[in-house]
């Protein structure tokens, strides 16, 4: 795997020295960025009731480091994007380890000391259309590279977007490796399958998408995908995302519709799945409240790539992914930006989310149930030399009537993240 790797990155810098002594460079630098960004985090699980552990919990420095060439002047133009992880272990024990933040021995438990990649992508241009080849970090409702740890998740394949077509984004592409967010090793591309939902690991030499976000006019946008993880799943989405004003404020809708089913193989057995959901939320004067509604229908659970989370009205908690088979999920979030109140920087977030009627036999039961209260708090510095430093503290309270045998144990988390970007040039 590393020898691959290695040869994967010197073919790439041989290409781009042979494309770039042909072309020119003004563009090529002009138009050049780079930032690293320094995140340290803090996870702490600790579990309720019956468990095999107490507690996941984990201390780590990450350190992303993102380098982006313009394109070479002419017709086509080429480039090249550099990605560089590092993480660092601050503090981990066996017995409190799988937080994700870090790479761990399976049979001893114990955490690397330190772990890095380097991620090499090369890149053309024709008028508005773009084609990405190598390390990829694709943010799509079917395919979504996870930042939720220390460093990213990242695919390996070939990303195409073009804006040649007035009012339409199209996005197409092929990933056949998944590198997950405490490894450097990149692997097939496999289903998640917490608490047994599927047959457990089914994995897939490609992940094929296609489609686009069509804006109807400036508060309206279409989105349409279809993907497939070859002799896995298939799955198509639709989106609609709306904004209108309303009174003293604007007027939000979010409605998301995923149609899951078995592919070829079937390797991880039967799916079929509709994921319909849809969050509604009125903001003025700093305040945003939001209500939403998930529901599951079909036989199965709704499938996603595993080492990530799914796209779906349940993102961004923590302790679970509210998608069991059978669920219905209702959720109330309430954001507010101080800025109004005089306090810019400063943000906080409420949200609650309740699901019934899960089918669970072999954890409980046919109509079980789960929630979370999660709560957030962040804060960047707006002045000064430390400009952009920002604090994030988060909280969430899960329970859930499944056994003990559930990946999702009711717990109470914390995460505690303080992120520096800085700009190289």
């Amino acid at each position: 795997m590393c020898n691959k790797s290695f040869s994967f990155r010197l073919t790439s810098l041989g290409m781009l020295v042979a494309l770039l002594s042909q072309s020119a460079l003004a563009d090529f630098v002009k138009d050049s960025s780079a930032t690293l960004t320094t995140r340290n985090f803090y996870l702490d699980r600790d579990y309720k009731g019956d468990s095999p552990y107490s507690a996941a919990r984990e201390w780590a420095q990450g350190f992303i480091l993102k380098a982006n060439s313009g394109f070479t002047e002419g017709t086509v133009g080429f480039g090249l994007d550099v990605t560089g992880l590092l993480g660092i272990k601050l503090d981990s024990s066996p017995d409190r380890t799988g937080t994700q933040l870090l790479s761990f021995n399976p049979i001893t438990r114990e955490a690397r000391d330190d772990y890095s990649e380097l991620g090499l992508a090369l890149k053309s241009k024709i008028s508005k259309t773009k084609l990405s080849v190598g390390t990829q970090f694709p943010a799509l409702p079917v395919i979504n590279a996870s930042p939720a740890r220390l460093l990213p998740q990242s695919f390996r394949g070939a990303y195409l977007t073009s804006d040649d077509i007035e009012k339409l984004t199209i996005h197409a592409g092929r990933m056949v490796r998944v590198n997950l967010r405490d490894s450097t090793d990149y692997q097939p591309i496999a289903l998640a399958s917490p608490n047994g939902r599927f047959k457990p690991g089914a994995s897939s030499e490609r992940f094929d998408f296609y489609g686009g976000d069509y804006r109807w006019t400036d508060s309206l946008t279409l989105r349409l995908i279809h993907a497939e993880l070859q002799d896995i799943y298939t799955q198509d989405f639709f989106g609609v995302l709306h904004t209108m004003p309303l009174g003293m404020g604007k007027f939000r809708s979010d409605i998301r519709v995923f149609n899951s089913r078995d592919d070829g193989q079937a390797k991880a057995g039967k799916v079929d799945n509709l994921n319909v959901g849809g969050m509604f939320s009125y903001a003025w004067s700093g305040h945003t409240l939001g209500i939403g509604y998930m529901q599951q229908f079909g036989d199965t659970a709704f499938p996603y790539i595993a080492g990530g989370e799914p796209v779906v009205l349940s993102d961004g908690t923590m302790s679970a992914d509210f998608v069991n088979p059978k669920e219905r999920t209702w959720l109330v979030k309430y954001d507010y930006d101080f800025a109004a109140a005089g306090f810019p920087g400063l943000t906080g977030m409420m949200r609650y989310l309740h699901g019934n009627n899960i089918n669970l036999p072999a954890l409980g039961g046919n109509d079980l149930t789960e929630s979370s209260k999660d709560l957030e708090l962040a804060y960047v510095i707006q002045s000064g030399p430390a400009k952009g430093l920002a604090f994030r503290i988060r909280e969430a309270f899960y329970r859930n009537q499944q056994g003990v045998a559930s990946t999702f144990r009711s717990d109470n988390e914390t995460r505690v993240n303080v992120d520096y970007t800085i700009k190289i040039w």
